[in-house]
């Protein structure tokens, strides 16, 4: 069976909204919401970007039943991973073991504001997120502990309060690299797209963890509205994720998604209020082998969605059959 989530768009709410659309969330039946962890959004119209922990922590303790994630943070810039560690074990504390610890090797958006800035190639990306990810977990073993990697190191280093049981890490994959490294080293596997390729990648690794995807969809009333509100502030989406991981700045996604159109927001999202066709969305991430489908709303009326959810729509989407 598919668990099916909502994304809390920390791109397009202050904090304060977004703890109230958690809560919303579950009571609508949601099994778990999920939020990225940036430093800018994507567009300057999208006008927001909280620090996901804050918020994080605020919905762990506002909320009983439903399970929380990153969607995914990068432990490897902005952030050293012992911060991450620490993050993470107090949010799996306050929310009794609700919470999901995904990573991702990052965006040059969030990452270059710091430091050395954003590493040029892939592979030192991956390379850094597999030491983060070895530091993560040695912190959560316990005791007081050292680590000297190529990138990161830590020194009598100890994280006083763990949960009993640590939290899972999903390790975010666009490819069948990263799907392999997700597969040695996480506990299960983030994407935003639905690539069989890089589930199969995964399993071959010997993945055996929950799988995520997201799903792009724009509720409204009307279908135009939804169109239109999707193209304002997230026509990015459509750019491809080797852009997206290198643009600096809002600015420069300003200026690097002018090409796309309504007709094309309209042909490659579901949009409206038509239930089948939202249901046929996410229909495609389940054949492709994802079991945990995140909902994520690029309309305006976030209260209308999750009506609309709770309508029906989370029922369709958990009955989904898996590949």
């Amino acid at each position: 069976m598919v668990e099916v989530g909502y994304k809390l768009s920390a791109e397009t709410y202050g904090p304060k909204e977004l703890i109230r659309q958690a809560i919303r969330a579950e009571a609508a039946g949601f099994d778990f919401v999920e939020i990225s962890d940036h430093f800018h959004p994507w567009l300057n119209s999208q006008a927001h970007s909280p620090f996901a922990w804050s918020v994080l922590g605020a919905v762990a303790a506002s909320t009983e039943r439903i399970h929380l994630a990153t969607g995914v943070t990068c432990p490897t810039v902005r952030y050293h991973p012992a911060i991450i560690a620490q993050a993470a074990a107090t949010v799996a504390l306050i929310s009794d073991g609700r919470f999901t610890l995904g990573v991702g090797s990052g965006e040059r958006l969030n990452e270059h504001i710091v430091g050395p800035g954003f590493p040029a190639t892939v592979s030192e990306r991956h390379s850094r997120l597999r030491e983060a990810v070895e530091i993560i977990r040695l912190l959560w073993s316990g005791d007081y502990h050292s680590y000297e990697g190529r990138y990161f190191q830590i020194a009598d280093a100890r994280i006083f309060d763990l949960p009993s049981d640590s939290p899972h890490i999903a390790i975010a994959a666009g490819g069948a690299q990263a799907a392999k490294l997700a597969g040695e080293l996480g506990d299960a596997l983030f994407a935003t797209e639905p690539k069989a390729a890089v589930v199969h990648a995964y399993r071959n690794e010997g993945g055996t963890g929950p799988k995520y995807a997201e799903v792009p969809v724009s509720w409204a009333a009307d279908e135009g509205d939804a169109v239109r509100a999707a193209h304002e502030k997230w026509r990015l989406a459509l750019m491809g994720w080797k852009v997206m991981s290198e643009l600096p700045n809002p600015v420069n996604f300003e200026a690097a998604s002018t090409t796309v159109r309504e007709e094309d927001i309209r042909r490659n999202f579901a949009c409206g209020t038509d239930l089948e066709h939202f249901v046929s969305a996410a229909k495609t991430f389940a054949h492709a082998g994802f079991d945990h489908i995140v909902l994520q709303n690029f309309g305006a009326d976030p209260d209308g969605f999750l009506d609309f959810c709770s309508g029906g729509l989370v029922d369709r989407v958990r009955a989904l059959p898996g590949q």
